[in-house]
């Protein structure tokens, strides 16, 4: 549920966007009763208020806080640290995978339903023949994270840096949500060439089924705040990611009405 004055403009902005919309109508107040033909007869009984769903997957907008560390839509990014600032995920692990050697060789960790989300996207992208994806990157603790974004800025210098490597506390990765992938034999590991590669288009345009955005996309960084990562994908379930693919909105902060967050 909404947790703060940004968050409950943020979601009345959604609500006033998409109104019920056609997916989801609210089915039965209490004081009503279903019909239900019986055999015997045209006996009633008693319905409890609630909200159906019509169609799978479903997005309703304050299924998830986007400000608690640990839920499942929380924004992270230039202008929003992660609360606490250390947060740790208490649902990691390693993904099943039918062949762990290859598609996890690093023996990575990330939050349960990402992993489970990938393991199934895994499969279904080497069945269409478009690869076999494995983790380059995955969880990363409030320290290691340090130690990546010092490299980053090491090598590219602060500005290149920080538009690849998030600071500690700030990084999608802290969640567990978070993964870099790339496919076997395909090249252009962490590079933005990983988009035009068989993996990466059907990321693109697949990945939405199985509850996953490309977080960082093309022609973004003013409002993300970094460059262009067809690799890094971000577990939101399939309800919010298709969504986001249907309205049209590809990046969380435009989405939610939230500012854009180019920098610290």
């Amino acid at each position: 549920m909404p947790t703060n004055t940004s968050e409950r403009n943020a979601r009345s902005q959604r609500g006033v966007r998409f109104g019920l919309g056609f997916r989801r109508f609210i089915a039965l107040a209490a004081a009503f009763t279903i019909v239900v033909p019986l055999l015997g007869g045209g006996a009633s009984v008693p319905a409890k208020a609630e909200t159906l769903c019509l169609f799978e997957p479903c997005f309703e907008a304050d299924d998830y806080s986007i400000d608690e560390a640990a839920s499942l839509w929380v924004v992270a990014n230039k202008q929003r640290p992660l609360d606490p600032i250390k947060f740790v995920p208490k649902n990691l692990v390693q993904p099943a995978f039918a062949n762990p050697s290859r598609s996890n060789p690093y023996r990575l960790r990330v939050a349960k339903p990402a992993a489970d989300a990938l393991v199934k996207m895994t499969a279904a992208m080497r069945k269409a023949g478009f690869g076999d994806l494995f983790i380059q990157s995955a969880y990363r603790s409030y320290d290691y994270q340090r130690s990546v974004h010092a490299g980053a800025v090491s090598r590219l210098g602060l500005r290149a840096g920080e538009a690849l490597a998030a600071r500690p506390g700030h990084s999608e990765h802290q969640t567990g949500l978070a993964i870099d992938v790339g496919a076997v034999g395909q090249g252009c590991l962490i590079y933005t060439c990983f988009g035009k590669t068989k993996a990466g288009r059907y990321l693109a345009k697949y990945a939405y089924k199985y509850g996953f955005i490309i977080r960082y996309p093309e022609g973004k960084t003013a409002i993300t705040g970094y460059q262009y990562e067809p690799w890094h994908l971000r577990y939101v379930g399939p309800g919010l990611a298709t969504e986001m693919r249907n309205s049209g909105e590809t990046v969380f902060e435009t989405f939610w009405g939230l500012e854009p967050a180019p920098n610290y």
